[in-house]
């Protein structure tokens, strides 16, 4: 248990890649090949201290692994702050060697110690669920409620899909055309509260699967980039993920973020890809990436059960 470097994400990585082929309803939301990279990757630098994590190994092959955000306060560009009160867990563990979740909620307890603590499990796990209740965790009834912040994952496949249609003067480029500087003000145009800065891409960037050409940007006419987006190709699943995705506060609703998306998966789908997966808020309170999505042919697969434990 030491500090989670590029070979400990690796292993991570490869877990989910595993259960992705055995069992894919079942890999978690933060556990996926392309979250894993794009959350280590613009943490890092920042978080890294506030991060425990431990690996069960077979044989050197990841069958578990818990991952623990303990409480942080760091820094924002805009001069606010992003903090956490609580302790979080993202966790993997292997369909065949369920009894190793009570291990991991175990080593959860002992980093955690006091904090509250927070998990989620995705819908189809009932192991899971069980496992969780048993070391005394409930339904998080507030994150999980019709107002709350729960992830649900989409999918659809790449057999058919259309061609895109950018407004007049528009587009696309790739992160081989831009500075990292300028990738990076793309992403915060979209997500103005991010703490994403050029050490951070430049990490993301140097992280595996990234590729440089499914990093994708639309330009507008003035040289604007109006949205981005990183697909994540995982060859051995043949599935690619967008991670994240984000359009200009200023080019929103003029057909950017459709055509950015339609873009993406054809270019994910020549590159390997038969499968494409994208997350967002799932409740009905939260539907502007739902819809978006939903418009380009995506479709729930999975979605969060957040979980909660109170340390009083």
């Amino acid at each position: 248990m030491g500090e989670i470097g590029p070979h400990e994400l690796r292993l991570m990585q490869e877990l989910a890649q595993r259960v992705s082929l055995f069992r894919p309803e079942l890999v978690n939301g933060d556990a996926s090949v392309g979250e894993l990279a794009w959350v280590w990757g613009k943490g890092y630098d920042t978080l890294r201290r506030f991060w425990k994590h431990r690996l069960w190994l077979v044989n050197g092959e990841p069958v578990a692994w818990g991952w623990a955000h303990l409480p942080y306060r760091v820094p924002r560009g805009d001069g606010t702050f992003a903090e956490s009160t609580t302790a979080d867990l993202i966790w993997q563990v292997h369909p065949d060697r369920p009894e190793l979740l009570p291990q991991v909620l175990d080593w959860y307890e002992e980093v955690a110690g006091d904090l509250d603590r927070t998990l989620t499990l995705q819908i189809a796990d009932e192991q899971a669920r069980a496992h969780v209740a048993a070391h005394g965790y409930v339904f998080d009834a507030q994150t999980g409620s019709d107002q709350g912040d729960w992830i649900q994952t989409n999918e659809r496949n790449l057999v058919e899909v259309a061609a895109p249609v950018l407004p007049e003067g528009f587009d696309f480029v790739t992160a081989q055309d831009v500075s990292v500087a300028d990738a990076v003000q793309a992403h915060r145009a979209a997500w103005p509260g991010s703490r994403l800065d050029e050490t951070a891409l430049a990490r993301v960037q140097n992280t595996w699967p990234y590729r440089a050409d499914l990093h994708l940007l639309v330009r507008a006419p003035d040289g604007t980039l109006a949205a981005s987006t990183i697909i994540w190709l995982d060859e051995v699943t043949r599935t690619a993920e967008f991670e994240p995705v984000g359009t200009h506060q200023d080019f929103r609703r003029r057909g950017v973020g459709t055509a950015l998306l339609l873009e993406g998966m054809r270019r994910a789908k020549a590159a390997g890809a038969n499968r494409m997966m994208v997350a967002c808020l799932g409740a009905p309170v939260h539907p502007s990436a739902r819809g978006l999505y939903y418009g380009v042919g995506f479709r729930e697969f999975t979605r969060d059960v957040p979980q909660i434990k109170l340390a009083r």
